[in-house]
């Protein structure tokens, strides 16, 4: 495993977004564990954590901490919106997200070493654990209060515990290493732990953060790792463990579920934090996404800042790149009927599809946010060139006809340096983990709802959600109860392209929603010679009696696979297995 030892003894410290003294990089602690001349100091251990969080930060190394990316590039390679390319929210034919495209379409390749995320879609990388550990072996040296110490610890604790949930959603069973290691040490070159084992070390983990880290930390020290972000991340940790045991079977997945209650609650009643709902449900909802002073906002847990200086220009890809969201997230938003009710497009009395503008009609408000409404052209793109356009046309070119706004803005497009801050942890996440393992467990009652999903729905200006709702047709067939069909609804819509969507259908164990055909908006016969999308590229499937844009069709990612045997974890890369003869080929990858 020569990368892995390579990664494991060197430290790389890259400038992101917390600011590093230039000195740190003369006085990194050496391979002796006992170096007395660094561990002394606050500031050594300050510094010393935010180089690991510097590397946690690295779009190119690690895909857990991503939001806009850490490199105005990385905007179309490594970010939500690049993620997003390998779910089925997103349709895209741009070449950033070739590596996504080929996950979601079972076309995943094994590695022949460890590349970048950019060129593999996935990452076999260590540095970062070796830091984490090396940290964590040395930091009671310092000569400082204990308490501070302990806040420090906490952080890294914080960050241990999100590397291995990433890597266990990437391989499943990977190696354990909670010391850090040298040359000479046989964990080197051991062999996978069970995931269950990982996980629980994991779990020990985060409640070390939660336990040590402070609610708020001294002037001194602004915008570090808070036990609110730890308990966050403890209920995001229980609920994917949770229900990944539940749905594949592994077992004990019930304490996980109740830790999620648990820690989802005490997070709730600190009344801390609130959604963002000043009374306009169509414009709340998108507003916290083109928000520059996100960490200002109360539905704020974890924020990646950006700033002039250290920016983003995920609005100018947005309208560069051939991507589109699909029909098929954008018939999951709810219809209002005439009543008032809300219902599922299958059984909407108000739904109509007949062209794209009906489309946006007595909808869910999300909708208009996340989606372009063609009314709405002028608001969004300041022009009026009677959108949407298609691959082909002339303007901003969608795969499907759909689209993506929920993070454009027209003046970070046009100064082309994006400041807009990323949510990394929303409020909203935590009501929703919350229902869901409440109703995972048994014991959802319309109290529950009332103080998580329903809030989300009161900002939508939708109705409350009860436990009774009709069935969805389109998810009659699946064995799902109805109410459980709406809790997943509901997580879509709210958490769509916030990097949520593929570790969902990987813990649900429906993998196979990622072998559906593509499909774009509806377009009949009548539309292919209109003067509406005239030049338009697109070829066109029926469905039922209707005829939707055939996103993929002819194409590589066209013919769609899930194979449950093997797709639900990624494979290691070909020089680590061949170095290492205890380190086995993930289970289907042989």
């Amino acid at each position: 495993m020569k990368k892995i030892i390579f990664n494991i003894l060197i430290t790389l410290l890259l400038v992101n977004n917390i600011s590093c003294n230039d000195s740190f990089l003369e006085r990194t602690p050496t391979n002796d564990l006992n170096d007395n001349y660094y561990w002394n100091t606050a500031e050594d251990l300050k510094v010393y954590v935010n180089g690991i969080f510097d590397l946690m930060a690295d779009n190119d190394r690690y895909r857990f901490y991503t939001g806009y990316g850490n490199r105005s590039m990385w905007s179309a390679n490594a970010s939500f919106l690049a993620l997003e390319a390998q779910t089925d929210n997103l349709a895209s034919s741009a070449s950033e997200h070739t590596s996504f495209l080929n996950i979601a379409a079972g076309k995943e390749t094994i590695p022949t070493s460890a590349a970048s995320i950019t060129s593999t879609g996935t990452v076999w990388r260590w540095d970062m654990l070796r830091n984490c550990n090396l940290f964590l072996a040395n930091y009671k040296k310092a000569d400082i209060p204990e308490n501070l110490k302990n806040y420090f610890a906490g952080e890294v604790y914080f960050m241990r515990a999100w590397f291995y949930l990433d890597k266990v959603q990437q391989y499943g069973d990977v190696p354990y290493i909670s010391i850090p290691l040298d040359t000479a040490s046989p964990e080197l070159y051991g062999e996978r732990k069970p995931r269950k084992a990982v996980m629980d070390s994991v779990l020990t983990d985060i409640n070390k953060a939660v336990e040590l880290l402070p609610e708020v930390w001294s002037g001194e020290y602004p915008d570090r790792i808070n036990k609110y972000m730890a308990m966050a991340l403890k209920s995001r940790i229980c609920l994917y463990e949770g229900t990944f045991r539940k749905y594949h079977n592994l077992g004990d997945h019930e304490q996980y579920l109740k830790d999620c209650v648990d820690i989802s609650k005490e997070l709730m009643d600190t009344k801390k934090f609130d959604i963002h709902n000043t009374g306009n449900p169509e414009s709340d909802y998108r507003s916290v996404f083109i928000n520059t002073d996100l960490a200002s906002n109360k539905e704020a847990i974890m924020v990646r800042k950006y700033n002039a200086l250290y920016y983003h220009k995920l609005p100018r890809y947005l309208v560069e790149l051939k991507i589109g969201v699909t029909q098929d997230l954008v018939e999951d938003f709810l219809c209002i009927e005439a009543d008032k009710s809300a219902k599922p497009v299958r059984l909407s009395s108000t739904f109509n599809d007949d062209n794209i503008d009906n489309v946006f009609k007595n909808r869910d408000p999300r909708l208009r946010q996340v989606v372009l409404a063609p009314e709405d052209e002028e608001k969004i793109y300041r022009t009026n060139r009677n959108y949407p356009k298609l691959l082909g046309m002339t303007g901003v070119e969608s795969t499907t006809g759909y689209h993506f706004i929920k993070y454009y803005s027209f003046d970070q497009d046009a100064s082309n340096v994006g400041d807009t801050d990323a949510p990394i942890i929303r409020y909203a996440e935590i009501l929703l983990n919350y229902a869901e393992a409440k109703y995972e467990l048994g014991t959802l009652t319309a109290d529950d709802l009332k103080i998580s999903i329903n809030l989300l729905r009161k900002r939508a200006g939708l109705p409350d959600l009860t436990l009774t709702p009709p069935m969805d047709p389109k998810y009659a067939n699946e064995g799902i109860d109805p109410l459980l069909v709406e809790i997943r609804r509901e997580r879509r819509v709210e958490l769509c392209f916030e990097q949520h969507r593929y570790q969902d259908l990987m813990r649900w164990k429906k993998g196979p929603y990622l072998a559906k055909k593509v499909l774009g908006m509806r377009f009949e016969e009548s539309d292919k010679t209109s003067d509406r999308y005239k030049g338009a590229n697109v070829s066109t499937v029926p469905v039922g009696d209707k005829n939707y844009i055939d996103v993929y069709a002819g194409s590589n990612y066209g013919d769609r696979v899930f194979d449950e045997k093997k797709h639900y974890y990624h494979p290691i890369p070909l020089d680590e297995v061949a170095l290492n003869p205890k380190l086995e080929q993930t289970e289907g990858w042989k």
